[in-house]
């Protein structure tokens, strides 16, 4: 797993198309990531409470946690980054993007059934800023989660869930949108029934029902 290769991803991948020396130095979702390969390897070692301690550091100096047993696949890119939380048992492939403020949470016990509790990311997949990932869900390849949504259930590969709680809206996009967001067309769709809602709603209360 090179470090090259992740910040080669992180500079295609960021619309600011930073310079490789600006990833070195000022990207903190980069920073994070490359402290949580040595904190996963010492996790394997046996060495819980070192890789914790380096987990916290890490934390500490990037405002983003990531458990040490997390697994993390290859060109994992976390824009801005502040306030990420990754936990024990999250699982997440190659190519995937999330933003910040996104936990992907646990639900239950460690232990119980069968020790998963975090969600699975699988590969090319995009979590947008805000999101609360929970459970032992699967988020499919190349699918969407909306910036500020709660999701609670698996998304299919290709699809994109927003909402509170999080529901599919669409499938199989061809453009990827920042945040995790639909495509415009779909976007001023949605923003068209919700003002018809709002339409009905008004005329039922002018109605007195």
């Amino acid at each position: 797993m090179s470090v090259l290769e992740d910040i080669q991803s992180i500079r295609e991948r960021d619309p600011a198309t930073p310079t490789f020396m600006e990833v070195v130095f000022a990207y903190n979702g980069f920073h994070a990531v490359l402290i949580h390969r040595l904190s996963h390897a010492i996790w394997g070692l046996g060495l819980k409470a070192f890789a914790r301690f380096i987990a916290n550091f890490a934390r500490i100096l990037t405002g983003i946690e990531i458990h040490p047993e997390a697994q993390i696949g290859k060109r994992f890119f976390i824009d801005h980054g502040t306030g990420v939380v990754i936990g024990q048992t999250a699982i997440i492939g190659d190519d995937v993007t999330i933003y910040h403020g996104v936990t992907l949470g646990g639900f239950g016990r460690k232990g119980q059934e069968g020790g998963k509790r975090h969600p699975t990311l699988k590969d090319g997949s995009m979590v947008g800023a805000g999101a609360q990932v929970l459970g032992d869900l699967t988020v499919g390849k190349k699918a969407k989660v909306g910036a500020n949504s709660v999701l609670t259930d698996n998304v299919p590969d290709g699809c994109t869930a927003i909402g509170m709680p999080a529901r599919i809206i669409a499938r199989d996009e061809k453009t990827p949108r920042a945040y995790g967001m639909p495509a415009r067309k779909r976007l001023d769709e949605l923003g068209k029934v919700m003002d018809d809602l709002q339409k009905d709603i008004d005329a039922l209360k002018g109605a007195g029902i």
